[in-house]
């Protein structure tokens, strides 16, 4: 099933997903080390890189909520994205609570808004588990005409033919 939203031929969801699994792990990682090193300024940049991820896991999960939409209902498919998106609406909303917690004094952050952080990033990679499993084995997303020789997506699309011969 191919995405509904795409650009030059790609889904922006699975383009735009990097960011905030980049940025709100890192932010975990910059914690972790701000603890044990005692580097407190790697929690300010963990302040804003939260920030950053919030904000750019709310724009992902717009595309990604159109292509669900395009999934037709009683399929696996449709409870995996129902899974994979609420488990993700719930990651970012838990990032946005470490980040609350921390407004006040962004370079030592209370052990709760760390420990609301780790939850969050344990559900995250449940939740890339169901990305992953919607995408390589379900194939949603995935251009009806992909196979190993498929010419480029800038060359727009795989006349129905040729696809067919191919798979």
């Amino acid at each position: 099933m191919e995405s509904r939203a795409k650009l030059f031929g790609h889904s922006i969801h699975q383009m735009l997903i990097a960011f905030p699994l980049g940025l709100l792990a890192m932010s975990l990682v910059f914690d972790l080390i701000a603890r044990i090193a005692g580097w407190t300024q790697l929690h300010v940049a963990a302040f804003y890189m939260i920030a950053a991820g919030v904000i750019s896991g709310l724009v992902a999960a717009v595309f990604g909520f159109i292509d669900f939409l395009a999934i037709p209902g009683g399929t696996r498919a449709k409870r995996i994205g129902r899974m994979h998106g609420i488990g993700n609406v719930i990651v970012v909303a838990l990032f946005a609570v470490s980040w609350f917690l921390r407004r006040d004094d962004p370079v030592r952050p209370e052990m709760l808004a760390i420990l609301v952080a780790a939850a969050a990033a344990a559900l995250a990679i449940c939740t890339a588990w169901l990305g992953g499993e919607l995408v390589d084995r379900l194939g949603v997303g995935v251009d009806d005409g992909a196979h190993l020789d498929a010419p480029s997506s800038l060359h727009g699309p795989i006349p129905a033919r040729e696809a067919t011969r191919r798979s």
